[in-house]
């Protein structure tokens, strides 16, 4: 059995502290642990490296963290869609680490699995390459890419049951796996929780050894990044009907 939570300020608070490192779960806004993103600005930590695919949208997300200057650094693939971010890169008050996006994957993978660094060609001959080991293998260079571990992982998971075994929902798995591995500690945010048993073996995504605590948020807000809309094309065939109802 983990330790349940309904409070994700309760769940934080004491495993928190100023100047660690976090490994953020989600992609864009799919599949963040938006409760426990929430929870971290009344508690007031500063100092924070984050590892994450991105870092929100302005307002939403990280983005709310940056907006209050709790993050340091932030170790990403992607930031376009921040301004605040950007802001706060360009005027030298955040560090910033850019990293590929398969390699980012990749390096919290390895964090996770014990491998402490690996070779990619993605990279070489760039500035992603710069200050990095490059090798030769069967006539083709790589580059050194070290393997990435947090003192804490917040994940965002669809359904759990009590030993802590995580079922994502389809693309919100994203970063979410791979970075609950990678934490020291490991608090997962899910939707549901279910009696131990009630899962098949292998339906699990994400076994229970890698999760800590719990917190249930039955009705997360699942913001959309962007809505479009269009005009909805007029269905021909009941077109003259519809005009015959009005005469």
């Amino acid at each position: 059995m983990k330790p349940i939570y309904h409070d994700a300020g309760e769940a934080l608070r004491d495993v928190l502290r100023d100047g660690m490192t976090l490994m953020v779960g989600g992609f864009g806004l799919c599949g963040i642990p938006e409760a426990l993103i929430d929870a971290m600005v009344p508690l007031g930590v500063t100092g924070l490296t984050c590892i994450s695919n991105n870092a929100g949208i302005d307002g939403v997300g990280l983005g709310k963290l940056l907006r209050t200057r709790q993050i340091a650094k932030m170790i990403s693939s992607y930031v376009g869609e921040n301004k605040e971010f950007e802001r706060q890169f360009l005027a030298g008050e955040l560090q910033l680490e850019f990293c590929p996006q398969g390699s980012l994957a990749e390096r919290c993978r390895a964090g996770g699995a014990g491998i402490p660094a690996f070779f990619t060609r993605t990279g070489v001959g760039t500035v992603v390459a710069d200050g990095k080991e490059v090798r030769s293998f069967g006539g083709e260079d790589y580059v050194m890419e070290t393997a990435l571990v947090a003192d804490l992982s917040l994940v965002k998971g669809w359904k759990a049951d009590e030993a802590g075994n995580l079922i994502f929902h389809r693309t919100a798995r994203n970063f979410n796996q791979p970075m609950a591995t990678a934490g020291k500690v490991c608090v997962a945010e899910v939707e549901e929780i279910v009696p131990i048993g009630s899962f098949d073996p292998d339906q699990i995504h994400l076994p229970g050894i890698y999760i800590q605590r719990l917190l249930l948020n039955p009705q997360p807000d699942k913001k959309i990044e962007f809505r479009t809309t269009r005009q909805r094309a007029v269905d021909s065939a009941a077109a003259p009907a519809a005009a015959g109802s009005e005469i």
